[in-house]
C-alpha cells in the first residue's frame, strides 16, 4: 500500500504546455479519479506517474519516494490500459503470468498468484483459452488480473472501459470498485466520464487545461463546485447557468430577462456588492413544475417549452424565458407540451453564485 503525492508537477512539450502546477495527494489505499474533458492532461498525468512521460518541473512521490528518475519497472505500480493489450498468441494463463515470468517469480509463487486473481476475477474457466475466444468483457478482466498478480503498491487505470458496450461499461464499473475495495490497493482511474468519476472514487479531481479544478467527495464537488467550469461539467443534465448583474441593496439578481431574489443565507455576498457581475446556477432538479412545488424559499418563474425528454423516472424540460435557456426536471407523469407556458418554481436555497471575472465560487 501507499500513498501518492505530485508537487508542482509541469510537463511541457517544448513551447506547449500540458500541465502545470499539479497539486495532488492520493492517500493510502484510496481511490482517486482523475475527470475532465479530452486534452485536459489527466493521462498525462498518469503516465508521468507510471514513468512512460518525463517530468518537466516538479517531483512525483510513491510511498515517500521520489520517482521521478526512476524506471517503470522499479515503480511498483501495474496499469490497465484503454485497450487490452493482451499477446494474442498466449492463453489467458500465459497472458497472466507473463509480467511475472519476466521478473523471474518462482513456479509455485506465479501459480498461486494466477490462480487467486482468476478467482477474484472470475476467469478460473478461462484460462486455456486465447484472447479470441473471448468477450470484451472478459478480455477487459484478463487486463485487469495481469495487472493484480503484479501485486503492486499503485494500479493505474487509463479509462479501461471505453472500448466497451453501455451495458457492459455498468457492470464492469461494480466489478472494479468491488474489486478495489477487496484488494484495498491504492488506484488512480482516469476517465472523461462523470457517471463513472461520481460513482466510483473515494474522491475525484476535475481537471481543467492541465490544471486542478477541484478535488473532493463526488457529493462535494456535485454540491458545492468551486468553479463554473465544475458546475457546468459535472451534472446530467448540467446546471443551469444563467448571467446576471447584483440589481440593489437586498441583493436581488438582474438577468437580461428576468429577476432573482436572492436567500438570507447569500445575501452577506451581495450586500453592497451593486453593479457586481454574477453567475447564478441552480441544477434542473431545483426547478420544480409549480403544480407540484418546491422545497423551502421558492420563487416562481414562467417559461416557454421547447423540448421534452422522456428517461421514464423523469422527464427532463428544456425551455427559455426570452433568449436564456433553461432545463428543468418533472415528473414523468405531469409532462408539458413543446410550445407550452409552464410555471416552475426554483429553490432558492440551492442557488449558487460564481463571480463572472474569476469564475469561482462566491463563498461567504
Amino acid at each position: 500500500m501507499a500513498e501518492v503525492e505530485f508537487k508542482g508537477v509541469a510537463k511541457r512539450f517544448g513551447a506547449v504546455s500540458v500541465i502545470e502546477d499539479f497539486d495532488l495527494h492520493v492517500r493510502d489505499c484510496e481511490f482517486m479519479v482523475l475527470v475532465g474533458p479530452s486534452g485536459c492532461g489527466k493521462s498525462t498525468a498518469l503516465r508521468m506517474l507510471a514513468g512512460l512521460e518525463e517530468v518537466s518541473a516538479g517531483t512525483i512521490s510513491i510511498d515517500g519516494r521520489c520517482v521521478n528518475d526512476l524506471p517503470p519497472k522499479d515503480r511498483d505500480i501495474a496499469m490497465v490500459f484503454q485497450s487490452y493489450a493482451l499477446y494474442p498468441h498466449l492463453t489467458v494463463r500465459g497472458n497472466l503470468e507473463f509480467g511475472l515470468r519476466m521478473r523471474k517469480t518462482p513456479a509455485g509463487e506465479m501459480a498461486t498468484r494466477v490462480r487467486e486473481a482468476a478467482q477474484v476475477l472470475d476467469i478460473a474457466t478461462l484460462l486455456e483459452r486465447k484472447p479470441k475466444e473471448l468477450s470484451g468483457g472478459q478480455r477487459q478482466r484478463v487486463a485487469l488480473g495481469r495487472a493484480i498478480v503484479r501485486q503492486p503498491a499503485v494500479f493505474l487505470f487509463d479509462e479501461p472501459l471505453s472500448n466497451l458496450d453501455a451495458k457492459l461499461r455498468v457492470q464492469m464499473r461494480g466489478e472494479l470498485t468491488r474489486l478495489q475495495q477487496r484488494l484495498a490497493t491504492t488506484s488512480i482511474y482516469v476517465t472523461h466520464d462523470q457517471v463513472e468519476a461520481m460513482t466510483m472514487g473515494h474522491r475525484i479531481a476535475v481537471m481543467r487545461a492541465g490544471r486542478l479544478e477541484q478535488v473532493g467527495t463526488a457529493l462535494e464537488v456535485y454540491e458545492r463546485p468551486a468553479t463554473l467550469f465544475v458546475a457546468n461539467f459535472i451534472g446530467t443534465p448540467p446546471m443551469n447557468l444563467v448571467a446576471a448583474t447584483i440589481a440593489d441593496a437586498g441583493g436581488a439578481l438582474a438577468t437580461a430577462d428576468f429577476r432573482l431574489p436572492v436567500p438570507a443565507s447569500l445575501r452577506p455576498l451581495t450586500a453592497g456588492q451593486e453593479g457586481r457581475r454574477v453567475i447564478a446556477g441552480f441544477r434542473p432538479e431545483h426547478l420544480h413544475d409549480a403544480a407540484v412545488g418546491g422545497r423551502g424559499e421558492i420563487h416562481r418563474i414562467a417559461m416557454t417549452v421547447d423540448l421534452v425528454e422522456l428517461l421514464g423516472h423523469e422527464v427532463v424540460v428544456h425551455g427559455r424565458i426570452g433568449a436564456a435557456a433553461l432545463v428543468a426536471k418533472t415528473d414523468p407523469h405531469r409532462a408539458p407540451a413543446v410550445g407550452s407556458a409552464m410555471e416552475l418554481d426554483l429553490e432558492l436555497e440551492r442557488l449558487h453564485l460564481f463571480d463572472a471575472t474569476s469564475e469561482r465560487r462566491l463563498e461567504p
